[in-house]
C-alpha cells in the first residue's frame, strides 16, 4: 500500500464472520475467506492497521494502547482449536497518541486502555488478510449508546489518518440477526435480508446520492426495509458508520455474497 502524496489510504468495511469459524475451515465462510485473501495483494503492506470492531463498546471512545496486546477470545462453545489461535501483532503507541489527539481536537472524549486485548473482530479477519502478524495494530471501540451519528462523527475526527500509510477496517457484519442465522436452512432465501442489503448497497455506492444524503440515510438507518430484523442491535453495523465518516464519499462494493447462509456485503473507500 505505497501512497503517493495525493493518494488517500483505503478504508474497508467487512464481515468478520461468526466467531472463529472463518479460521476453522467452516464451509459457510469460505466465500468470505476467499474474498479477504484476494484483497491482500491490492493493499501491499500498510505501516499500521486500525480496526473498529463490533465486539468492543465503551462509554467513551477507547483505544488499545498496549505494546503487545494479548488476544481476547470473546466467544464460547467452540472446539479447543478456537482458543489456540495466535495473532501476535504489536501495538502502535505513536498512532494511538495521534488518534486520541484527533478525537479530543474534535470535541470527542477518548481514553487509552493498555490492558485490553485484541478481540476476534480484529484477529479473525487479520489472520486471513495479513497472516504474518507483523504489522502494528490498534483497536478502537464503539460507543455503548450506539448512536449512529456519533459514530459518523468519530470517523470524521480521524480523517487525517488517511494521509498516512494506514489501513482502516470496520469489522462487523451487514446482517447480524443471530436467531435468523440458525432458524432456517443455510440456503433458504430470505427476502428481508435481501431488501436491507439492497438498501445498504444503494446507500453506500449509488453515484446519484450526495454525501449529505448518504449520511442522512446512515443516521436514520432504522427506516430502511427490515432494518431491525437484520440488526436487532446495531453494533455490527456501526463500524460502517465510522468508515463512512472517515471517507465522506461513495464506496465501492467489493463483496456481495453469503456468509453463514445470509447475504452480506463489504465496501471499500
Amino acid at each position: 500500500m505505497q501512497q503517493s502524496t495525493n493518494q488517500l489510504s483505503p478504508i474497508l468495511f467487512i464481515p468478520h464472520g461468526a466467531g472463529p469459524l472463518p479460521l476453522l475451515g467452516d464451509p459457510s465462510h469460505q466465500d468470505m475467506v476467499k474474498f479477504l485473501q484476494a484483497l491482500t495483494p491490492a493493499f501491499g503492506k500498510p505501516s499500521s492497521i486500525v480496526v473498529i470492531s463490533a465486539h468492543w463498546e465503551e462509554n467513551i471512545a477507547t483505544i488499545t494502547s498496549g505494546q503487545t496486546p494479548p488476544l481476547f477470545y470473546d466467544y464460547s462453545g467452540f472446539p479447543d482449536a478456537a482458543y489456540q489461535i495466535q495473532y501476535p501483532a504489536p501495538g502502535d503507541p505513536a498512532l494511538v497518541g495521534k488518534m486520541a489527539h484527533l478525537l479530543h481536537q474534535h470535541g470527542i472524549e477518548a481514553r487509552l486502555d493498555s490492558h485490553r486485548g485484541f478481540d476476534h473482530g480484529l484477529f479473525v479477519p487479520l489472520a486471513i488478510l495479513f497472516p504474518d502478524a507483523d504489522i502494528p495494530c490498534v483497536q478502537l471501540s464503539l460507543l455503548h449508546h450506539l448512536h449512529a451519528e456519533a459514530h459518523i462523527q468519530i470517523g470524521k475526527a480521524l480523517r487525517e489518518l488517511r494521509q498516512e500509510n494506514i489501513l482502516i477496517i470496520g469489522s462487523g457484519f451487514s446482517f447480524h440477526n443471530l436467531r435468523a442465522f440458525f432458524s432456517q436452512a443455510t440456503d433458504a432465501p430470505d427476502a428481508k435480508n435481501e431488501a436491507f442489503e439492497h438498501w445498504l448497497i444503494d446507500t453506500c455506492t449509488n453515484p446519484m446520492l450526495s454525501t449529505l444524503e448518504r449520511e442522512e440515510n446512515l443516521i436514520y438507518w432504522e427506516h430502511a426495509p427490515f432494518a431491525r430484523y437484520c440488526h436487532p442491535r446495531e453494533e455490527h453495523l456501526l463500524p460502517l458508520h465510522v468508515c463512512f465518516g472517515l471517507a465522506q464519499s461513495r464506496a465501492k462494493l467489493v463483496f456481495e455474497g453469503r456468509v453463514a447462509g445470509k447475504k452480506t456485503s463489504a465496501f471499500l473507500w
